[in-house]
């Protein structure tokens, strides 16, 4: 069996901690049991290990989230990545090619697919497994995962049963009927009543299933061939293309926690301190949270059920029980990420500045974690100044390779290749001023990510670099 984690989503329902580059399950605000701060992603990734999942896993993202789920789980961790952002249907098809040609997975071989940030137990991912039998033994195309619900609620989908067909102990699954998303509270319990399941978004099929849909579409099979034809895909979910048009359908049901912490109200449920950050909450204040990533404080008085978010992409004062409208208020917003964590550390945005002549200055925070190093690249549309305000490194530049430390200052021209390494157990901290006509993260070329592998290209390009320009390469330092 393998499994296929889903990780997309826009950013917007925790706006402003959440953004285009870190989206919900990225944030670290729960509690690891040990006193120490985790994210969604991470949790998850914990509980499959436990589960004994781990090596079976693989995620499928887009190129946006890439560094952020190798900054919190790992370089060693398997993604699939799709080149365009386009839908589930779309993005599970990558998936399936990649394990079928990539990995060598046999046709017969279960694939059970769920997102990469449900809020649940371990005993969730350990009922996974009986998804594979169940496929087995009902001959289904599809084998769901339902949670039977503990109340009527209106913001979940639910899979209704076909009549009088409740699970056995000699048959553990249901047949489906039909599927019906977020109906209003009535018909949420009457279909409760029919004994409906909460859609958690995890379901299962034989790999030759979805293979055989793609030979049917005439879409290639082989991963580097649907890479390059992935606009091809229709741009649709998986339920809508596949779920809806499958013959048999079954749905296992799970009978425990499970809640999709999308929206600040079910989140801060799950936050175990009212107060996260530099804040003071006084008064008679019941049922508030504050969560803070910026330095400067926020103090507040007399509120209840309130839920105050501030983060360097902006400030939420919001009644939570309204705060679910957020995605709407935002969903025309291009605000650019002025936060971001990288497979090497992060970065923040400290000010930005567009002067009458077009010319931009951008300043920001770079912090590279011990032993880490930004890729081997350079830019086209802006010149870079470099601060080193804390730890040492060393870097290369322009064909040369030295030493940093706090106080050094070095100039990067547009063009001039760079990159930059933390010694081991020290982080880097840097204060990088952008100039240039268009500062956009775009521009961007990246050339390498290991670093003995830059410091090979960097050695040949030293070398012709001392042909062409005797008195030194460009890029200085001070």
């Amino acid at each position: 069996m393998k499994i296929v984690l889903l990780s997309g989503g826009s950013g917007k329902r925790l706006w402003p901690l959440s953004n285009e580059s870190r989206s919900k399950q990225f944030l670290k605000v729960l509690n690891n049991g040990r006193g120490e701060r985790e994210s969604m992603v991470q949790r998850v990734w914990r509980q499959i290990a436990a589960a004994g999942l781990r090596d079976d896993a693989v995620i499928a993202t887009g190129r946006s989230q890439t560094e952020m789920i190798q900054s919190q789980l790992g370089s060693e961790v398997e993604l699939v990545v799709e080149p365009e952002r386009r839908d589930t249907f779309p993005a599970i098809a990558l998936a399936a090619v990649y394990l079928y040609s990539v990995k060598g997975v046999g046709l017969n071989e279960t694939c059970v697919v769920m997102p990469v940030d449900p809020y649940v137990e371990e005993s969730f991912f350990v009922k996974t497994k009986e998804l594979d039998p169940a496929l087995r033994q009902s001959g289904a195309d599809l084998a769901l995962m339902g949670v039977k619900p503990t109340f009527p609620s209106e913001k979940y989908g639910y899979i209704v049963p076909e009549p009088e067909d409740g699970a056995m102990p000699d048959k553990p699954f249901v047949n489906v009927s039909s599927f019906k998303e977020k109906p209003r509270q009535e018909e949420a319990a009457a279909m409760i009543d029919r004994a409906a399941l909460w859609n958690c978004g995890v379901f299962a099929f034989k790999l030759d299933f979805l293979i055989n849909i793609l030979i049917a579409y005439e879409l290639p099979i082989q991963y580097d061939e649907l890479l390059k034809q992935y606009g091809r895909l229709p741009k649709i979910s998986f339920d809508y293309e596949i779920a809806e048009r499958s013959r048999q359908i079954v749905a296992l049901p799970y009978e425990g926690d499970w809640k999709d912490l999308g929206t600040w109200n079910t989140l801060t449920e799950e936050i175990d301190s009212p107060l996260t950050g530099n804040g003071t909450i006084a008064g008679d204040s019941r049922n508030t949270h504050i969560v803070n990533e910026l330095d400067i404080p926020i103090t507040l008085l007399n509120l209840s059920d309130v839920v105050v978010a501030a983060s360097p992409d902006g400030i939420l004062v919001a009644d939570k029980a309204a705060s679910p409208l957020i995605k709407e208020v935002m969903k025309h917003s291009e605000q650019r990420p002025m936060y971001e964590e990288r497979r090497w550390g992060g970065y923040r945005v400290l000010d930005y500045l567009k002067y009458p002549d077009g010319t931009e200055v951008l300043t920001k925070r770079i912090r590279v974690a011990p032993g880490r190093n930004l890729s081997y690249q350079y830019h086209e549309l802006r010149d870079e100044v470099w601060t080193i305000a804390a730890g040492r490194g060393e870097m290369v530049l322009g064909g040369r390779r030295f030493s940093v430390k706090p106080g050094d200052v070095v100039k990067i021209p547009r063009a001039c290749r760079h990159s930059l390494r933390a010694e081991a157990g020290e982080e880097l901290d840097v204060i990088e001023v952008q100039t240039g006509s268009e500062l956009i993260e775009e521009d961007i070329v990246r050339l390498a990510f290991d670093w003995d592998e830059i410091l090979q290209i960097c050695a040949a390009e030293g070398a012709l670099a001392l042909l062409r320009h005797p008195d030194g390469p460009y890029g200085t330092t001070s």
